[in-house]
């Protein structure tokens, strides 16, 4: 079972840069101590300091590609910059072994050709998994969807809050849910000076704690019962207006108990140590 946070890797003094390399590990030790086995990197990439330290920590990595984000911006022009980017990205970090999956796709957003991407990336790099579109069944409302490319390692829904309505596994992928959860909690003194907002709320660490555990215990009846393989939670700190975190965006703060959610990770993945997923 592949158990782990959907990764933005944001900072208030920074933005898309740590600012020091005890600040790049930080996040990646703390997913270490909650009991998570993996890390997606979300729509963005790292120094390779960042995946040096995921090898050490003995952390699976989802490498994102960013996407080309708004409708005016997907030109023939941008797409053929998009190809390309998409291959040096995957030539800048190939020797790392914690990169097990490359996602070119996220819900949608910027998605063109996607069938046949995810055959080349596979194609290009056929030591790493590849899911194509993560969130096919999101969609940006000013285009058409894609939908399910079909091809690919992964049949990847995202559910909020979720976690059920989660994909199945088909005759050749495996059930992913590759975003879930997003609940938030208010963190007075801690929270980025806009409005802020979560897919759902708790009111304190105790409560949020708690719907965390229930939904893990939901997770494990889709991995027991239907299948599920991957489980990514949203997310590993608050982002600016995004108050889901399980850390607050200065890392200054833990919003749910720390214990209880290494808990109950571990007892999920011990528990799919026992299955045979192969049939």
């Amino acid at each position: 079972m592949q158990l782990g946070l959907l990764d933005q890797g944001y900072w208030p003094d920074g933005v898309l840069t740590a600012p020091t390399e005890d600040a790049l590990k930080f996040d990646m030790l703390y997913a270490k101590k909650a009991g998570y086995n993996l890390i997606r990197k979300h729509m963005k990439t790292e120094p390779q300091r960042f995946y040096y330290w995921a090898d050490k920590l003995g952390l699976f990595v989802w490498q994102d590609m960013p996407a080309i984000w708004y409708q005016h911006e997907d030109t023939a022009r941008n797409r053929s910059t998009y190809r390309r980017e998409l291959k040096a990205i995957i030539d800048d970090h190939f020797n790392a072994p914690s990169i097990i999956t490359w996602v070119p796709f996220n819900e949608n957003w910027g998605a063109f050709d996607v069938r046949a991407i995810t055959d080349w990336v596979k194609a290009y790099d056929p030591s790493r998994l590849v899911n194509g579109n993560s969130g096919f069944n999101n969609n940006p409302d000013y285009q058409k969807p894609y939908g399910d490319p079909g091809n690919g390692d992964y049949v990847d829904t995202h559910i909020y809050v979720g976690p059920y309505g989660a994909s199945v596994p088909d005759d050749h992928r495996a059930a992913s849910l590759g975003e879930f959860g997003g609940v938030g909690l208010f963190t007075r003194g801690h929270m980025w000076p806009v409005e802020n907002n979560a897919y759902a709320y708790e009111p304190t660490s105790a409560a949020l704690t708690d719907r965390y555990v229930l939904l893990l215990e939901q997770v494990e009846q889709l991995m027991k019962y239907k299948g599920l393989s991957v489980a990514i939670y949203t997310q590993t700190t608050d982002v600016e207006h995004e108050v889901n975190g399980i850390l607050t965006y200065d890392r200054a703060a833990e919003k749910m108990q720390l214990e209880r959610i290494k808990d109950i990770n571990e007892a999920v993945i011990k528990e799919s140590y026992k299955m045979n997923f192969l049939h």
